[in-house]
């Protein structure tokens, strides 16, 4: 195991080493969660203890009290470049999208608005391609038009480790470091590394929260996993989806694909 996770860290930081290298400018989206946690310790590792590039939180305003917390703590302990950058209003969302969709669409404009506003070339993003069916689509470094459009069937083909890290002037890459990483992975790398969680993820009173999204979307779980270990050994058994109490996937079958086709995460 010491040597599998050891194999995902090294794979990590070249990519995040490579990205730094060759886009600038670039920017990190860091939503408080395990996944971009997780990354961001990846980020201190490659680069010495120091995160080189601003890190986003794009908010809606609808984080959990307790999210809004930990990120605050953990920016004065570490010292983080943090900006949190609004989110538009749900009702200049489309009309047409179911209600939780329509919610979750405000992360994608608010990127968008990000994007124009700051003109940033690269974007690194903590998805993984074991959480959903359309993210297993996905490249290390995956090319977005302006509007942050995602045509999956368009991507450029990665060999060997070499990535394509030039776009046109009027497109950007999503960045894609713990891409090959499993849900398990990110807490048996946590409990090695001993990295900061949100209180959010152990059980009370028999719910956790197994993926943190705004309040008004997201809902726990049935678990009794109030440690790591507890944690672990829950997902070594588990079938049921790490995404089970996201809203937005249960709305329609095509919700997902419309979130990422026009620029989701």
């Amino acid at each position: 195991m010491t040597d599998t996770l050891d194999e995902l860290e090294s794979r990590s930081i070249y990519i995040l080493r490579e990205a730094y290298a060759n886009i600038d400018p670039m920017a990190m989206l860091w939503s408080i969660g395990k996944d971009s946690t997780a990354m961001l310790w990846l980020v201190r590792k490659a680069f010495f203890g120091r995160v080189p590039f601003p890190l986003v939180l794009l908010d809606t305003g609808e984080e959990m009290d307790e999210v809004y917390a930990f990120r605050d703590m953990l920016t004065e302990k570490w010292d983080l470049p943090v900006i949190n950058h609004p989110c538009p209003p749900e009702e200049e969302m489309d009309s047409s999208l179911p209600p939780a969709t329509r919610s979750a669409m405000r992360k994608t404009e608010g990127l968008k608005s990000l994007l124009a506003k700051e003109k940033y070339k690269g974007v690194v993003c903590g998805i993984r391609r074991d959480e959903q069916g359309l993210r297993a689509k996905e490249r290390v470094f995956s090319p977005r038009s302006l509007d942050g459009s995602w045509d999956f069937k368009d991507q450029p083909a990665e060999f060997w480790d070499q990535y394509k890290t030039n776009v046109p002037d009027d497109c950007h890459l999503r960045i894609h470091p713990i891409l090959h990483w499993t849900e398990l992975d990110i807490w048996r790398y946590t409990q090695r590394e001993q990295i900061p969680l949100c209180d959010l993820y152990f059980a009370r009173d028999g719910m956790r929260y197994r993926s943190l999204g705004e309040k008004n979307i997201t809902k726990p779980v049935p678990s009794e996993a109030d440690t790591l270990e507890k944690i672990i050994t829950e997902l070594e058994t588990t079938n049921s989806s790490e995404r089970e109490g996201r809203a937005m996937d249960k709305e329609t079958e095509d919700s997902f694909e419309k979130l990422r086709s026009q620029g989701y995460m």
